[in-house]
């Protein structure tokens, strides 16, 4: 029988915020259970595995961040999409860098077309649609943000710029502005 109080939720809640704590590759259903003072077995009735349960984060990840990018999104267009979009994906990494990790595990096909990773995509593009760009180049355009904006975090999650006197804000100024000036020419073609 489940322990009272302990559901899927909570389970994934908890998994999330012990992934801030310690790095999404350490959170375990055994870890967990130490945290609910429970017997591993008697959370198998909530999660399949550990496997089940970074499955349940890695969702939640994604509905947080489509959520928030859609708060910062409403009513922007063009350079200050962009930067609303880049400014909170760095946000939430530097918030919630167990959960950020988390958005980036790999999802079967069927759960990632039901995520919020599909909601993310979509605004992507509608950034995009700013800049008034066709296919092929809209496609290159979609994986060239997230490589940049993906690539830009985990360095600096990882401490890469702490090395530096230059502030690690300024770099991500010119960068979006960079972006900016780059997708801006794409439209002259």
């Amino acid at each position: 029988m489940a322990r009272a109080g302990i559901t899927t939720e909570r389970l994934t809640r908890a998994g999330a915020e012990l992934a801030d704590e310690v790095g999404f590759d350490q959170v375990t259903v055994s870890e967990l259970a130490r945290r609910f003072d429970v017997k591993v077995a008697s959370l198998y009735s909530h999660v399949k595995n550990s496997h089940d349960l970074k499955t349940r984060i890695a969702l939640l990840a994604l509905e947080e961040l489509a959520d928030r990018a859609t708060a910062a999104l409403a009513g922007r267009s063009g350079k200050d999409a962009l930067a609303a979009f880049a400014d909170t994906y760095r946000d939430y990494a530097r918030q919630h860098p167990g959960r950020y990790a988390a958005a980036q595990f790999r999802l079967d096909p069927g759960t990632a077309a039901a995520s919020a990773g599909v909601r993310q995509a979509r605004m992507t593009r509608a950034i995009l649609r700013g800049y008034d760009l066709a296919e092929p180049d809209q496609t290159h355009a979609v994986r060239m943000l997230g490589g940049v904006i993906h690539g830009y975090l985990s360095l600096e999650l990882g401490g890469g710029f702490s090395h530096t006197a230059v502030d690690p804000q300024q770099s991500w100024d010119w960068i979006v502005d960079a972006l900016d000036t780059l997708l801006r020419s794409r439209t002259d073609r």
